[in-house]
């Protein structure tokens, strides 16, 4: 998706840009615009300090922890400002400020324990099986260098914590970019960071492109890892590919929630709603079609619509808020386009279908009902508060729809019947799916993508060892 391009100023650091409260689509502060020829200045001190940070794993566990404390400590700050700069309510930003905490805290453990400990069960320095020959071999973990992580807008600290945690705890240093729309929590992030690690270890660029492009492309950088769309994903491989950088990529999703005919629609309604609209339905994993049997059907859009209908919509910063505002103008004119081709497809809005008619990007919470299953809010990911609910026949009618897709990051069933809930998942093309709940996460799991969602793995310690790559000694068997 394209950032907008606001204005730019002169200032004592260079040229700034514009950041807009999607509450009011006013400007509220600035950032620094850097350009792309200063990321070799970047690159190259983060390989200077990659020498330090990669010899002591404990002493880097030590610093993280420390760093989850300073996290934790600036908590009052750093929500505020996440949710004036990204929209969401300030419940959610102190939940992701925690998280971001948390997850510094957890990788600190596997740094402290990686001389004893893997994700296979063959941890550094454990003797590998033997083959026959005299020899003994080894198995040890090296990091890899500098990591370029690049993140987009609707979790910048817990989605720039899932990159930087495990890549520090490795061994490795940071140069972080979030997106132009959301720079300045990062930015305070980092330099509450700063009072815990050393410096270069993590550093934090802003700007627009073609400064992401660049990082990705850089001789310096050793791993890529990149949350956003598919075809920009695409894009940070190709760039990845010329100094043959590794690369993780978490790229869309377009989940479905399949509700059985023993579901007690009532009772599952508002862990539905919300799996679909947290986050004003920003979330890579939230609910973005629904598949109900068409007894229940009529019942089900009610229920959704209800709850569309009630939930208070507002400013992150009010109290009362459950529902923000979409973050930025161009992805409000896509949920708006895509919303408007599904009702003259002939779908019914059984809840909103409009934008709000006030300052900032706001939409209505929207439940579309009777939508063509070619419309495009069916079909791509809509990333925002809009929801279509579809009727199904046979049960291999609906895994069949939800399979039918190029994205596979994950779904739900929905049913009073466990075992055969479970079945059901089992069936979806997914790399996590859940039973009666929807988009949570263990730190201690591996999270990953399927088909077009994405590349490698991150979270738990697969995505510790994601930052590592084995090194075997070989050394003769002592007579």
């Amino acid at each position: 998706m394209a950032a907008h391009r606001p204005r730019r100023a002169p200032g004592a650091l260079g040229e700034r840009f514009t950041v807009l409260d999607p509450a009011t689509g006013e400007a509220f502060a600035e950032a620094p615009d850097q350009r792309p020829d200063t990321l070799d200045a970047v690159v190259g001190r983060a390989h200077e300090a990659w020498r330090g940070w990669r010899a002591d794993p404990v002493a880097r566990a030590t610093a993280l922890r420390a760093a989850a404390d300073a996290v934790e400590a600036a908590g009052a700050d750093l929500a505020p400002l996440l949710s004036r700069e990204q929209g969401k309510p300030l419940a959610e930003s102190y939940a992701e400020t925690a998280r971001t905490a948390a997850r510094l805290r957890y990788f600190a453990g596997l740094a402290e324990h990686a001389e004893t400990a893997g994700h296979t069960g063959i941890g550094p320095g454990t003797r590998l099986p033997p083959d026959g020959r005299p020899v003994r071999s080894e198995l040890r973990w090296r990091p890899l260098g500098p990591v370029a992580a690049i993140v987009p807008w609707n979790f910048p600290l817990q989605l720039a914590s899932a990159k930087f945690a495990p890549a520090l705890a490795a061994g490795n240093t940071v140069v972080l970019k979030p997106s132009p729309f959301t720079p300045l929590a990062t930015r305070l992030l980092g330099t509450v960071l700063s009072t815990a690690l050393p410096e270069g270890v993590l550093t934090i660029v802003t700007g627009h492109e073609p400064l992401g492009a660049r990082l990705a492309s850089h001789p310096g950088i050793r791993h890529v890892t990149f949350t956003g769309s598919v075809p920009t994903g695409r894009a940070v491989a190709r760039g990845a590919a010329a100094s043959l950088a590794r690369v993780t990529l978490e790229l869309g999703g377009n989940d479905a929630a399949i509700l059985l005919e023993d579901v007690d629609v009532e009772r599952i309604a508002d862990r539905l709603f919300w799996a679909a609209f947290r986050n004003c339905g920003q979330v890579c994993m939230a609910v973005k079609r629904v598949y109900a049997p068409a007894r229940l059907y009529a019942d089900v859009v009610e229920a959704l619509a209800q709850r569309a209908k009630t939930v208070v919509v507002g400013a992150g910063l009010d109290p009362g808020t459950e529902l923000g505002p979409v973050n930025n103008a161009p992805q409000l004119a896509r949920v708006e386009h895509c919303t408007a081709r599904a009702l003259a497809d002939g779908a019914r809005a059984a809840a909103g279908g409009h934008r709000l008619d006030r300052p900032g990007y706001f939409h209505a919470p929207t439940i579309l009902a009777d939508v063509p299953p070619g419309s495009p809010v069916v079909t791509r990911e809509q990333f925002g508060p809009v929801l279509p609910v579809l009727p199904y026949g046979s049960l291999d009618e609906a895994v069949a729809a939800a399979n039918g897709t190029g994205f596979g990051l994950g779904g739900s069933v929905w049913g009073s019947d466990l075992d055969r809930a479970g079945a059901v998942a089992d069936r979806l093309e997914c790399g996590t799916a859940w039973i009666n709940h929807h988009a949570e996460l263990s730190l201690a799991q591996p999270f990953a993508g399927a088909k077009e969602s994405g590349v490698g793995v991150a979270g738990g310690p697969w995505g510790f060892y994601g930052n590592l790559r084995p090194f075997v000694v070989h050394r003769p068997e002592e007579s």
